[in-house]
């Protein structure tokens, strides 16, 4: 194949894989490539109702401290959502009205949440403040993953219903 073919069919390739992943992405596809949930292929679905305890989602944090600290540390990658991180897929723990307390662990309205052990410290050593807790305000998600090394709201607490984008759903994931 002489050069010049060579290029086209790279530039045409290349032409076709962005133009998939661009629909995937208008369709709601994203990868997960974050320990918190199975490494794969997730995908955005549109709720019916309101958003409940134990649904699992895709969510923008806001700007803020909680966001500044988890894109400086590489706890969030990189992405769309406004202040420049992607979507986190979390589970929702509590919703408005609900109390928060902060101990070793989490207790939400006097009921101990499983997996909310408290880490004052990262993998690689450097500090972590947990979340207070107080009542979730009307509006707000406070966010969990059962993965123990999860930034979620245990540090940066409860975020705005807003930057809701909608459940997440599996497609083809795997655990390493």
């Amino acid at each position: 194949m002489r050069p010049r073919g060579a290029v086209s069919a790279l530039g045409l390739g290349l032409g076709a894989v962005a133009g998939i992943a661009g629909l995937g992405w208008l369709g709601g596809l994203r990868v997960n490539t974050t320990p918190s949930y199975p490494l794969g292929l997730w995908q955005i679905v549109r709720t019916n109702g309101p958003i409940a305890v134990g649904d699992l989602v895709f969510i923008c944090m806001p700007p803020g401290p909680g966001l500044a600290l988890g894109l400086d540390r590489g706890y969030l990658r990189s992405g769309l959502c406004p202040g420049g991180a992607g979507p986190l897929i979390k589970r929702v723990a509590a919703v408005g009205g609900e109390h928060i307390d902060i101990a070793r662990s989490v207790t939400i309205d006097g009921h101990a949440l499983a997996h909310s052990c408290i880490r004052l410290a990262d993998a690689e050593g450097r500090a972590l403040n947990p979340y207070s807790g107080s009542i979730v305000p009307p509006g707000h998600l406070y966010l969990h993953s059962d993965y123990a090394g999860s930034y979620d709201s245990r540090y940066f607490g409860p975020v705005p219903d807003g930057g809701l984008l909608g459940l997440a759903r599996p497609i083809a994931t795997f655990d390493p």
